[in-house]
């Protein structure tokens, strides 16, 4: 018995899948998030994050591996040199899926597939820090009037 070993095949023919699945990968590690269907998110997920555990050594060979899925050089690059390294203490559990509810015209159930440790939020928070120094600067600015 083969139980629990299988994937979702998604309705597409292997090549147009593995291609759907690579697509997928490149733009998720480019922006570190994407809006998708569940199943596909799913799909995704499960390989994204064995990419990044592999990444975490930087080697030729790790680097050869993952290009066999990511075609685009700039991509892998970011991935090796910025992605990775945030998740070195982490042993997994790199990507979160967000629900978003149901498409509108066909209810598919629709997610956003992230990285767990995003760029954005440390862009995020140092503006928040900027803003904050600003008001502090405008208190004192104030107060010594």
């Amino acid at each position: 018995m083969k139980h629990k070993i299988g994937f979702n095949k998604l309705n597409r023919v292997p090549a147009h899948r593995k291609a759907l699945i690579r697509n997928m990968m490149t733009v998720l590690f480019k922006h570190e998030r994407i809006e998708t269907t569940r199943a596909k998110a799913k799909e995704v997920q499960r390989f994204s994050e064995k990419e990044i555990t592999r990444a975490k050594v930087d080697s030729v060979h790790n680097r050869r591996m993952v290009a066999r899925k990511l075609w685009d050089a700039g991509i892998l690059n970011k991935l090796f040199v910025d992605i990775a390294p945030r998740f070195k203490e982490r042993n997994g559990g790199y990507t979160r899926i967000l629900r978003l509810g149901a498409r509108a015209h066909d209810a598919a159930d629709m997610v956003i597939l992230e990285l767990v440790e995003r760029k954005e939020d440390d862009k995020k928070a140092e503006r928040e820090k900027l803003k904050a120094e600003k008001k502090a600067k405008a208190k004192k600015a104030v107060a010594a009037k």
